[in-house]
């Protein structure tokens, strides 16, 4: 499991109910259960446990491991190398060791504050080999060269003679690609909770000893739904980026009947965080395009539709984009369909297609592309994969074999294709491949023209932030959802799609805190 995924994941059990207090509390059980059976297993006795900690949470499942080891009789040792713990559930549970004073059970706590602190240790000192370490410095937190003192706990820790095991990641470890860049735990075994990181699962065998996965409780739906955890996935912006740095796009629709359409789309770019949108519309449309928003650099095209005389002009201006929408507000035309289609063969950035798009692109055309993202509604969505049952998106039960066969069902004709489609509902379902997500944000509001625009404006908007296909649709939809509950809140069903706008940011502002 790549470590964002299970981050997310960990940040949407908060929105099932289920704290991350808990998980650690379930995670740090369980570690506990499996250094007891590994302890026994190699020594037949209880042993010390000597367990190296740092900021992160990594170190909380320690300190809540020593106490239920403590409980089963071993003597544990927590070496702190971090003072200024950072995972707020962690300190929680350090603060619950804290206050077991008077102390009645078999438990030190060590401040390593220095190297001479490190090295004068009982695990750098002692040849013992009764006892087992339990590396919870880094897990997931490696970036770079290591500090010295950790390196140095480090260097300590492969030295001993004791049985070591590295909580989720072993410490140095990049957890993604399984590479060390400076120095990393070499321990006996490796215990991952819930899924096995990738980088674990991808590293030799004797970089991470025998690999042990604990069930925490984490449901399913916790990784399957889309949520505020997601948010996590949105890159930080650089303090000193430049004008364009963070996302650039084109939208190309229009048409002399409809303008709005574009503009909505354009201006959900923006919201969405997109430093520079550009919009290729017909004459007529164009003008009012500009008229609605100065912040959309417009490029008028001759005529009062869409179609292949504009197809040098436009491809010009993808040169200048990271992603491109097609199709809101086109219309539908024998001139506009030849233009898209052969768009779709000679852009190579990443697009979204939207709207009038859908109905006129040849599905043979993008079948090979996973940079790709589709988002109709179900009769759009039928027309495209030209499915001709009474195909509806119901997964709105608490009855499983309900909910497994429809999204089944979806999953199996989806596979015409290497993009991300998205299936707009009352639950929208985001399918890629064997992957799927399904958004709850949103209301009965959302039924007003334009909201499908909105959401096909942030998708193209977080590609070109550098999101992936999949990551961009299920975040768009939510983003989309939550902004049409802050429309609602305020005026109720006579929202319209430009109020729906004017919330994006606002929303996406308060999922990052």
């Amino acid at each position: 499991m790549h470590p964002i995924d299970m981050m997310v994941t960990d940040y949407n059990c908060e929105y099932l109910g289920l704290s991350r207090l808990c998980l650690m509390e379930s995670a740090g059980k369980s570690l506990a259960e499996e250094v007891g059976k590994i302890a026994v297993y190699t020594f037949a006795k209880p042993v010390k446990v000597v367990i190296f900690t740092g900021s992160g949470g990594n170190g909380g499942d320690g300190f809540v491991a020593a106490r239920y080891l403590l409980n089963r009789g071993y003597d544990v040792d927590i070496y702190m190398l971090k003072e200024n713990i950072r995972s707020d559930d962690a300190k929680t549970n350090l603060e619950i060791l804290e206050n077991m004073k008077p102390r009645l059970s078999r438990l030190n706590i060590y401040n390593l504050k220095t190297l001479e602190d490190i090295n004068s240790c009982e695990v750098a000192q002692s040849k013992d080999s009764e006892f087992v370490i339990v590396d919870g410095l880094l897990g997931t937190g490696i970036h770079g060269k290591l500090q010295t003192n950790i390196k140095r706990a480090i260097e300590i820790i492969n030295e001993s003679n004791g049985i070591t095991i590295s909580v989720d990641v072993p410490s140095g470890m990049d957890p993604l690609t399984g590479e060390i860049n400076d120095l990393a735990v070499v321990p006996d075994y490796t215990i991952s909770f819930h899924k096995i990181k990738t980088g674990v699962r991808d590293a030799d065998e004797e970089l991470v000893g025998g690999l042990v996965t604990a069930d925490i409780g984490i449901p399913f739906e916790a990784e399957y739904f889309v949520n505020y955890g997601d948010f996590l996935r949105l890159k930080n912006r650089d303090s000193s980026s430049h004008k364009g740095n963070n996302g650039r796009l084109l939208v190309i629709g229009g048409s002399k009947d409809y303008s709005g359409a574009p503009a909505i789309a354009g201006m959900a770019a923006i919201g969405a965080g997109a430093d520079l949108v550009y919009v290729a519309s017909p004459q007529n449309a164009a003008e009012a395009i500009k008229s609605t928003s100065p912040d959309l650099i417009v490029k008028s095209l001759e005529g009062d539709k869409l179609s292949l005389k504009h197809s040098d002009e436009i491809l010009s201006l993808v040169d200048n984009v990271d992603s491109v929408l097609i199709g809101p507000g086109a219309g539908i035309d024998e001139d506009t369909s030849k233009l898209f289609n052969i768009l779709v063969t000679k852009i190579k950035k990443p697009i979204v297609l939207d709207a009038d798009a859908l109905k006129q692109v040849e599905l043979s055309l993008i079948k090979n592309r996973e940079d790709i993202i589709l988002t109709p509604h179900i009769f759009e969505f039928k027309s495209f994969f030209k499915v001709e049952n009474d195909l509806k998106l119901d997964i709105d039960s608490y009855d499983f074999s309900k909910v497994d066969e429809n999204i089944a069902e979806f999953q199996k004709i989806i596979r015409q294709i290497k993009g991300t489609v998205v299936v707009k509902g009352k639950y929208d379902l985001i399918l890629s491949g064997n992957k799927f997500k399904i958004n709850k944000s949103g209301n009965a509001g959302m039924t007003v023209g334009g909201t499908g625009d909105a959401l096909a404006g942030i998708s193209a908007s977080l590609l070109s932030q550098g999101l992936s296909s999949f990551d961009s649709a299920s975040l768009a939809t939510f983003i989309n959802g939550l902004a049409g509950d802050e429309a609602y809140n305020i005026k109720g069903n006579g929202f319209s799609a430009t109020d729906l706008v004017s919330y994006i940011g606002s929303v996406i502002k308060n999922g990052l805190c």
